[in-house]
């Protein structure tokens, strides 16, 4: 069994067993052709439906689909992901930071987040020059900006507390 998520709202409950196809345990009766490797051709209660995969992460278990031109955001947890929620030990793998450190001595060229800021991972925090290249520190999570140590023009040393996370 599988639990999606798509656009982070819409929940749905699907299992395929033989040549059946269940969501939220009622049975699917849907004609499916896969046209090439990452298109396929959908017809459901008379509706026909074009889907296409944009991207897919394996790893994070997600995926970016096209449908009739429509973009969704797919998430799925498998019966292990499930298990491990049920338990209350999926939040063991997430990533609990509460600060950002000066990876290097540099001079602080641009800051790119205030307090208070909400910042996914990935996204651009500030940017640091060492060794006469600017290197652009990201956030290594989802996090909060608590609190801001640094300005532009300042010099750091390595291992200097730059930015404290809710």
């Amino acid at each position: 069994m599988y639990k999606l998520k798509i656009n982070d709202k819409a929940e749905y409950k699907v299992k395929k067993s033989r040549d059946k196809l269940l969501i939220n345990s009622k049975e699917i009766d849907a004609d499916i052709q896969q046209l090439n490797e990452s298109t396929y051709h959908i017809i459901n209660d008379l509706k026909s439906y074009n889907v296409g995969v944009v991207s897919f992460d394996k790893i994070a278990k997600t995926a970016q689909i096209k449908v009739n031109g429509n973009l969704y955001t797919v998430s799925a947890q498998d019966q292990f992901d499930i298990l491990l929620d049920q338990l209350g030990m999926s939040a063991l793998n997430a990533n609990k930071v509460s600060d950002i450190k000066a990876p290097m001595p540099g001079l602080v060229l641009k800051l790119l987040v205030s307090e208070g800021a909400h910042v996914k991972k990935g996204e651009n925090l500030f940017v640091l020059e060492a060794m006469k290249m600017e290197n652009i520190i990201k956030s290594p999570a989802d996090v909060t900006v608590k609190s801001v140590k640094i300005k532009p023009g300042d010099k750091v040393e390595k291992g200097q507390v730059l930015l404290l996370f809710a």
